[in-house]
């Protein structure tokens, strides 16, 4: 089905989410048509943020607005869903279009895998009739799901449709790019390289894919690393959590601006207690680009100033390898918190691959290597 059709079947003029590659194409489409004009798109920190935004968009139009989002931001609109939304307190109605990663009996990574199993539950559970869009869903179909849910949201309630893996399409181009030097790749190895034997907890998508074949490269063990395969936004609080268990070994942090917005309050958490033994690098290319490459608002935000704000005493932002080289090696002689800003391109290699390890052998090995 065409990206088009389904969102002139919404009738919706208002969009809000978090981008994900099963919604490659409607993202696209967003972007391609309004770009991030907040008149109509607003690309949310958190799926829960998106859920607020189109409340807000209700009472200030009566209007129904779309929420986009990965099956993984379900846990992130529960609390406004069951809170803010419901028909038992104000009502409010809202339409989502969820990807659905982890769908049962289709291919998908670990992290993907229990999501995918209760992504229907958990819909039923919070009361929002859905209806599973798939390659050979009509626009028949679309147009008779939306005349239902049109009742639905007329009683307050919301409702969704869950988009199976290569279910929409979108023909026209869209670029994503930046100035920045610097890749991702180049950078991390760059960090590895002044981390030593100390422990890593990286974030999220591609970083910690390249984390793991840089190893791989160096004929070095992944014993060292902890991937946050899942969960984005949280690496920095696990990171946190060893670190204030571990005070004589320092941790050092491989997050991303997107995943840093996501759950930003825990760099006020992190900046409030001032572990020592924490270096916070986050890797900045104003980017979704695991899922994509639409933006984030991290390239008109100045990172460096808000972590100050948090309590980081010391909080840098670079643009170059020399740069960054010289606050690696200042971050590991000062016994404070550090946060480092380091500004990359968007893109990776084409043959980038996945860790090779299983979720559970990467905590074992972590958890004895922190012994």
């Amino acid at each position: 089905m065409k990206a088009t059709s389904l969102i002139n079947a919404t009738g919706a003029d208002f969009f809000t989410g978090v981008p994900d590659s099963q919604l490659r194409a409607l993202c696209d489409y967003l972007i391609y048509t309004y770009g991030t004009d907040p008149h109509h798109h607003v690309i949310a920190a958190n799926e829960g943020n998106a859920a607020a935004i189109a409340a807000g968009y209700h009472l200030a139009t009566g209007k129904v607005s779309v929420v986009y989002m990965q099956n993984s931001g379900e846990g992130n609109i529960i609390n406004p869903v069951a809170s803010l939304l419901n028909e038992k307190v104000y009502g409010i109605p809202c339409l989502f279009i969820v990807g659905w990663r982890g769908e049962p009996g289709v291919h998908d990574e670990p992290q993907h895998i229990y999501q995918g199993e209760v992504t229907l539950k958990l819909l039923e559970d919070m009361d929002i009739a859905h209806f599973v869009i798939s390659k050979e869903t009509t626009e028949d179909e679309i147009s008779a799901k939306m005349a239902e849910f049109r009742e639905i949201f007329a009683a307050g309630k919301q409702a969704a449709f869950v988009v199976r893996k290569g279910a929409l399409e979108f023909d026209g181009k869209v670029r994503y790019e930046n100035s920045n030097s610097m890749t991702r790749e180049e950078i991390i190895r760059h960090v590895v390289e002044h981390t030593g034997n100390d422990p890593i907890v990286s974030t999220t998508g591609k970083a910690s894919r390249e984390l793991f074949e840089i190893r791989e490269a160096r004929g070095e063990g992944h014993e060292r690393d902890f991937l946050t395969v899942g969960s984005m936004g949280h690496a920095s609080s696990i990171a946190f959590g060893i670190a204030v268990q571990k005070p004589d070994t320092r941790v050092w942090i491989i997050d991303g601006d997107g995943a840093a917005l996501m759950h930003m309050g825990a760099m006020a958490v992190i900046g409030a207690n001032a572990p020592s033994n924490i270096v916070h690098i986050v890797l900045n290319n104003g980017a979704h680009e695991t899922v994509g490459g639409m933006p984030t608002v991290a390239g008109k935000i100045d990172l460096s100033v808000i972590a100050k704000g948090c309590g980081y005493p010391n909080a840098v932002s670079v643009d170059n390898i020399k740069d960054l080289g010289v606050e690696l090696e200042a971050a590991k002689l000062r016994n404070e918190l550090c946060l480092i800003e380091v500004k990359c391109s968007i893109g990776s290699r084409k043959d980038l691959g996945r860790p090779t390890t299983a979720a559970s052998e990467n905590k074992k090995n972590f958890i004895d290597y922190l012994k």
